[in-house]
């Protein structure tokens, strides 16, 4: 049975069944990645996984049942039905109509040969320069589709195309072990030469080993790092988050919670990670969350914005077929200020940037203690070589409260879109290479 017609199906014996209102999620995904190692052609596959998620609510209680595959659609009510009785009746959450029901298709198919292209064309241009290095890559053209039904007439669904391409490079020098990596994700095309010239910039950076400046010293994270300071951003903001009380801006609304120098907000129609309704079938819209460092909004789903009196802001998104929905973000947005990476270091009269680091994120809590990956160390406004052995320790909420400098460099990196920016506020600690 196919997918639409099961979902028809599934709503009609959920009501059947005594089911009082119902919802049916479906997702598809195709993907056919390509994988370089130690500079080759590795490997080529072809994924594909999909699945149903019917979620009913029989005398106010819910019941969630999953198919991955094809659907046996009374099975699935079935059992949905009897987990029901497991659970303790709840408010009905679902989204009535929909303003446009299915929306146009975004990006652009590639074909395998494309991506192996752009793959080889980017290992070329690194080892041209690097003959010694060793890459490996993925590169990827993945189609997503998404459909969304109710029982109160809602009808509402997507497809989506996104290329991804990540090259990865291994410098051994005697004992010395180098590792840097970058990429790109797009829904056009993607630009093989852009990676591997930002991956040899950090290589030339890289062909001195220095020790690392030590203390309170201004850091300069590259958009690509600064994904740990948006992270705990985007935990703060959570709606599920102030309502138990975790965020520490719980109580903050319409008051400074970072420098004036950041805006932060969500579109929906940009980027790679674009999305026009969420899983509860609300269409999703711009929002402005913090500006000029003042926080405006929290994201919530239904039921979190129902509690908070705030109603949905359209963010309520699945973990997974298995679970409910819940507050999340598609995209996550910074607004560039003024200048290049370059500009940034030249600014600096001494300080750090990091590029990569190794560990999780900072967590809600904001308190953090990092390694660094690829750091540099800076002075007089000039790179004067790679640090090794070196952490980076304090607090994000402290350190967005002391930016020096936001560059204009913004991109994406994952769902986020962030620019280099510089911070004060941060200890760095290392030890000395001699």
């Amino acid at each position: 049975m196919t997918h639409d017609q099961s979902a028809e199906q599934l709503l009609e014996l959920a009501s059947l069944a005594g089911a009082e209102a119902a919802s049916v999620f479906q997702s598809q995904s195709q993907s056919q990645p390509i994988f370089f190692e130690a500079n080759r052609l590795k490997q080529l596959e072809s994924i594909q996984t999909g699945g149903t998620a019917l979620r009913l609510w029989r005398d106010g209680r819910p019941g969630l049942a999953v198919a991955h595959g094809p659907v046996e659609p009374e099975k699935l009510v079935e059992r949905a039905i009897a987990l029901s009785r497991l659970n303790e009746p709840e408010t009905i959450e679902l989204t009535a109509t929909s303003i446009n029901k299915h929306y146009p298709n975004l990006g652009e198919t590639v074909g395998v040969e494309q991506l192996i292209e752009w793959g080889r064309e980017a290992i070329a241009l690194v080892r041209q320069d690097y003959p010694d290095i060793l890459c490996s890559a993925e590169w990827d053209c993945e189609i997503e589709s998404t459909r969304l039904v109710n029982s109160l007439g809602l009808d509402s669904g997507y497809r989506d195309t996104t290329l991804s391409g990540y090259l990865e490079t291994e410098w051994v020098r005697g004992d010395d072990f180098l590792s840097i990596s970058d990429g790109q994700t797009q829904r056009g095309v993607l630009d093989p030469a852009l990676i591997a010239e930002r991956i040899l910039k950090r290589l030339n950076w890289a062909k001195e080993n220095i020790a690392p400046p030590v203390g309170r010293v201004p850091i300069l994270f590259t958009g690509k790092a600064a994904d740990m300071l948006w992270g705990t951003v985007a935990a703060a903001l959570n709606g599920k988050q102030v309502l138990e009380g975790a965020s520490p801006w719980s109580d903050r609304l319409r008051t400074p919670v970072m420098s004036p120098l950041l805006t932060v907000y969500q579109a929906p129609e940009e980027g790679p990670f674009s999305c026009p309704f969420d899983d509860e079938g609300v269409q999703t819209r711009p929002i402005v969350f913090i500006e000029d460092g003042i926080l405006q909004l929290f994201y919530t789903d239904l039921t979190t914005g129902r509690v908070l009196g705030s109603g949905t802001t359209g963010n309520g998104f699945k973990a997974g077929l298995n679970s409910y929905p819940t507050p999340g973000l598609f995209n996550l947005l910074v607004k560039p200020g003024k200048g290049t990476l370059q500009d940034l270091i030249q600014n600096l009269d001494r300080g750090l940037i990091i590029d990569q680091m190794l560990g999780g994120g900072a967590g809600i809590s904001g308190e953090f203690s990092i390694n660094v990956d690829l750091g540099y160390r800076i002075e007089r406004g000039e790179i004067v070589g790679r640090v090794k052995n070196t952490m980076v320790s304090g607090n994000v909420y402290t350190a967005l409260k002391h930016v020096l400098q936001v560059g204009e460099d913004a991109d994406w990196n994952g769902s986020f879109c962030t620019p280099s920016l510089i911070v004060e506020g941060l200890f760095v600690t290392g030890r000395s290479l001699f």
